[in-house]
């Protein structure tokens, strides 16, 4: 598998649609943690998104045999626009269907702690990181949608506007305004990272 980490992206699809498996473990090795990543920010549940994850890879794998899949050469903006559609669905699904309230209008999940033994070590080493997510979560939709696929996927911006539809001007426009909501809201409480 040493000597396939060299090929390309379009090199990888076409050994894997001539029979070779391990070509297909290599896409999903250079693009995991960015993908995974992507949907872990959107959803906010480490399990959905894992389970969103594999998800993507038997889609992109039922395009790729179907012969569906158009050679393009951006394989990794085309796996994330699948993990972003998967995520829009879940999300309209979810709407759809009722939650458990507590009194004071929380989802029951939040407020029951199915903890982990080790979890406090792993909150206080993700600290930082967990206020920054935080803070992206209260960001308006769209700010928080450029700021995650620019920062956790390492999206171009044009790559930005195609998956959201808008344009390359609107894209940084709203990683503009993501960034200052961020430092404003940084400043308000008091946050140093």
């Amino acid at each position: 598998m040493k000597n396939l980490t060299a090929l390309t992206d379009q090199q990888l699809i076409h050994l894997y649609m001539d029979g070779n498996a391990d070509a297909l473990s290599t896409l999903v090795l250079r693009y995991k943690d960015k993908i995974f990543t992507s949907i872990y920010l959107l959803v906010k549940d480490k399990y959905l998104a894992e389970d969103m994850f594999q998800d993507v890879f038997i889609r992109v794998i039922d395009t790729l045999k179907s012969g569906r899949y158009t050679d393009e050469g951006k394989f990794l903006p085309w796996a994330l626009r699948i993990a972003h559609n998967m995520c829009v669905d879940h999300f309209r699904k979810v709407k759809r269907s009722p939650s458990i309230k507590t009194s004071d209008d929380r989802d029951i999940f939040e407020v029951l702690n199915f903890s982990e033994p080790g979890a406090e070590h792993k909150i206080m080493q993700n600290q930082s990181h967990e206020r920054v997510r935080r803070l992206i979560d209260m960001l308006p939709e769209d700010q928080r949608e450029v700021i995650i696929m620019r920062h956790y996927a390492d999206l171009s911006f044009k790559e930005i506007a195609d998956l959201t539809k808008c344009s390359i001007n609107t894209a940084l426009g709203r990683m503009r305004y993501g960034l200052i909501n961020l430092r404003r809201m940084m400043t308000e409480k008091q946050i140093a990272l």
